[in-house]
C-alpha cells in the first residue's frame, strides 16, 4: 500500500547513534516495533488506542491547507495557557475553556472570549443522547448568549402557532434564502408585489430561526415532533464541513451546527438583508477554529475518517 493510500504516514525515522546504554537500545527498538505495528495496521484509523507521544510521531497532514485564512477571527493563543481545568462561576462544575451546562465562559477568560450579536435570535433543539461535552452547537450560545438559546429535547418550545419561526433543515419542501422573502411576505398577509426599493430590507421576515442539533440518523425524532414539524424549512447552500467527527456513511457536506448556523447567519446577511458581508460573524468559529487546529496538530487527517474524502 503506497503512502498516499495508507491510513498512518509515519516521519522517517533516523536514531540517534546508540551508546552503549541498554537502555537506549531498548527504547530505539521499542519505537521501531511501534513504527512497524501502524505501517502494518494503515486501515485501522481509531487513534484512541495510542498514546499522546505516539500520535506525535504521525506526520501532519497536507491536504487540508489555512482552510481559515480569509476569515477574521480573534487571536485564541491564551487559550493554550490554560493548562489546568476551573470550576464554573454558575454551577460550580469543572470545565475547561466554557461551561458546556451554562453556556459561559470559564471565569479567568471570561474577558478575553469574543461577544457577537447576531442578525437574527436562534433556538437550537439538541437531542438527549448528543453529548455536552463534543456538541459544537454550545460555542454558539457562549459567543452570542443575547441571541442563541438551547433546550434539550423534549423540553422544546411550542413553535407550532408561530409564523415568524423557520427551521433550517433539508427537507424536501424546504426554501432556499432566495426565495425566502416573497414567501413569507405572502404567508404573512404582506404584498408582494409592492417594489423591492419600498421594503425595510432591515428588518427580517421571520422571527427566530431554529436548528436540530444532533447526528443526522438521531433527526426523525426531533423533525416529526407536532411542536416542530410545522415550520417552514430552509435549505441551506451546499458547503464542505471542517468537522471532525465522523458519521458513518453520510457526505462531507453533513455541517457541524455551529458551521450551519455560522453560513445561516452570512447568507442571512447577504441574501436577505441585502448588506456586504465583512467578516462580521466569523468569531461565531472561535472555539470551533481553536480545536480544529489543535486536532490536526495531533492527528493526520489521512487516519480521521472525517477527512477521507478531502
Amino acid at each position: 500500500m503506497s503512502q498516499s493510500e495508507g491510513a498512518i504516514v509515519l516521519n522517517s525515522y533516523k536514531p540517534n547513534e546508540i551508546s552503549g546504554s541498554s537502555m537506549d537500545h531498548e527504547a530505539h527498538l521499542r519505537e521501531k516495533a511501534f513504527t512497524k505495528k501502524v505501517k502494518e495496521k494503515r486501515d485501522d484509523r481509531d487513534l484512541r488506542k495510542y498514546k499522546l507521544d505516539q500520535i506525535r510521531l504521525m506526520k501532519p497532514s497536507k491536504k487540508i491547507k489555512a482552510p481559515f485564512e480569509n476569515m477574521k477571527i480573534s487571536c485564541s493563543e491564551f487559550l493554550d495557557d490554560l493548562t489546568e481545568r476551573e470550576y464554573c462561576s454558575r454551577c460550580g462544575k469543572s470545565r475547561k475553556y466554557f461551561c458546556y451546562t451554562c453556556y459561559i465562559p470559564v471565569v479567568s477568560i471570561t474577558d478575553r472570549v469574543p461577544r457577537l450579536k447576531l442578525p437574527c435570535k436562534v433556538d437550537i433543539l439538541k437531542h438527549p443522547k448528543e453529548i455536552d461535552g463534543k456538541s459544537t452547537a454550545v460555542h454558539a450560545a457562549v459567543i452570542a448568549p443575547e441571541d442563541v438559546r438551547i433546550f434539550v429535547y423534549p423540553d422544546i418550545p411550542d413553535y407550532s402557532l408561530d409564523d415568524g419561526v423557520l427551521l433550517i433543515f433539508p427537507d424536501k419542501n424546504a426554501l432556499s434564502l432566495e426565495n425566502l422573502w416573497p414567501t413569507l411576505e405572502r404567508r404573512l398577509s404582506r404584498k408582494p408585489s409592492e417594489p423591492e426599493s419600498k421594503r425595510n430590507r432591515y428588518e427580517l421576515p421571520f422571527t427566530r430561526a431554529v436548528f436540530i442539533d444532533c447526528t443526522w440518523n438521531q433527526t426523525k425524532k426531533i423533525r416529526n415532533d407536532e411542536r416542530v414539524k410545522g415550520l417552514q424549512c430552509v435549505e441551506l447552500k451546499e458547503r464542505e464541513t471542517l468537522f471532525w467527527r465522523y458519521q458513518r456513511g453520510k457526505p462531507n457536506t453533513y455541517l457541524a451546527t455551529i458551521e450551519a448556523i455560522y453560513y445561516f447567519v452570512i447568507d442571512v446577511h447577504t441574501n436577505v438583508l441585502s448588506r456586504e458581508y465583512k467578516n462580521d460573524y466569523d468569531d461565531l468559529l472561535f472555539f470551533f477554529k481553536y480545536m480544529f487546529e489543535k486536532i490536526h496538530s495531533l492527528y493526520d487527517t489521512d487516519v480521521l475518517l472525517a477527512y477521507k474524502d478531502v
